[in-house]
């Protein structure tokens, strides 16, 4: 069993947009997880957004589901959206 660690992420836009998600990685390194945050929103065209380590913490460890570990497995991380995240 691998255990995967979650970053409980919050991001803002500059539009004031609020955003939550969980970065899912295989290490508990919060400066990895906040640097995938910040190339996620990159990605989707929410470079503007603003995502700090205060905002960006770890908050437990979990065997990823399928689908989350495909894509770590693929890309180092994975993002679970929550409210506020473009679908």
């Amino acid at each position: 069993m691998t255990l995967s660690y979650v970053f409980d992420t919050y991001a803002k836009t500059a539009k004031g947009q609020k955003l939550h998600f969980n970065v899912v990685l295989d290490e508990e390194d919060q400066q990895k997880a906040l640097s995938f945050a910040k190339q996620w929103l990159t990605d989707i065209n929410l470079e503007d957004a603003v995502v700090t380590p205060e905002n960006c913490y770890f908050y437990h460890s979990v065997e990823a589901p399928a689908a989350i570990r495909a894509d770590i497995d693929k890309h180092g991380y994975a993002i679970y959206k929550m409210e506020g995240c473009p679908k």
